[in-house]
């Protein structure tokens, strides 16, 4: 049924003469666009009173960071030294590309600096972008399935997917695993979470989504094929993927048990 689907799918949505538009775009913009209604309406939830405008600054501060560091940290972490030797590559982005580690620190200093400037609480903000953030992670990893890349080992399971460029042999839809654990399921958590009574504390929902990506990226990555131009590392066993995530889940609760133990309330804006 996976497979029919997939074969029945264009990574492009449409084209006009010179002008392609891809799914994967596309992804980006909904997602960014998904997350800020999800931030709105939470913080309406919590009583923040935060307005509008405000919400769409830091939104666009947290994708131009995210995409900045997306494409930074692939540059520095799976180039393996090609973008060194061909320098003017790392603008290329057409050409696929992109880290979520690298997405997740841009995005955070993105999101920071534009707190700065509406004078917001950094903590409450990411606390808010957290809960919106896995409904983006579904739909990319939805398009990456649409664009037949970063799927995952050879399976016999009924679900198993034939890639174009992954050869003639079903593999796992590890896109569609991803888009389940980081996306669907993670969302539904974090919405449980924002509905406690009462609130949980400042940085809270920030330590759940890392600690949650990581462990999640982790067990997903022992199916996925890592990238060609790395391959396994240490011995043929951890993956680049793998290496990056593991931080994320010791620093993920890291912030869990800070935010327990400071118990600082959700606050919208910063006093003057």
């Amino acid at each position: 049924m996976l497979n029919e689907l997939y074969q029945s799918l264009d990574p492009v949505a449409f084209s006009a003469g010179p002008i392609t538009i891809y799914w994967y775009g596309i992804s980006y913009i909904v997602g960014a666009l998904l997350t800020g209604v999800v931030m709105y309406r939470t913080q309406r939830r919590w009583g923040l009173d935060i307005t509008v405008d405000d919400i769409m600054t830091v939104v666009v501060g947290i994708v131009f960071g995210l995409l900045i560091g997306a494409r930074l940290f692939y540059v520095l972490f799976y180039g393996d030294g090609y973008y060194f030797a061909h320098p003017l590559e790392i603008f290329a982005v057409n050409h696929g590309g992109m880290s979520f580690h690298g997405g997740l620190v841009g995005g955070a200093l993105g999101g920071i600096l534009a707190c700065r400037f509406c004078r917001l609480s950094a903590w409450t903000i990411a606390d808010l972008a957290v809960i919106g953030v896995p409904v983006a992670l579904a739909l990319g990893r939805c398009a990456n399935f649409t664009n037949g890349e970063l799927w995952g080992k050879p399976t016999d399971l009924p679900w198993g997917v034939i890639f174009e460029s992954g050869g003639n042999v079903a593999r796992h839809p590890s896109q569609l695993y991803e888009a389940l654990l980081e996306g669907v399921l993670l969302f539904v958590v974090m919405q449980i979470l924002s509905r406690r009574k009462p609130l949980p504390p400042q940085g809270l929902f920030m330590g759940v989504f890392v600690a949650w990506y990581g462990v999640a990226r982790i067990l997903v990555e022992f199916v996925r094929v890592p990238d060609a131009q790395l391959g396994y590392l240490f011995g043929g066993f951890v993956t680049m993927g793998q290496l990056l995530s593991l931080p994320l889940v010791v620093i993920g609760i890291a912030l869990i048990a800070f935010a327990l133990h400071a118990k600082r309330p959700q606050r919208g804006y910063l006093d003057d």
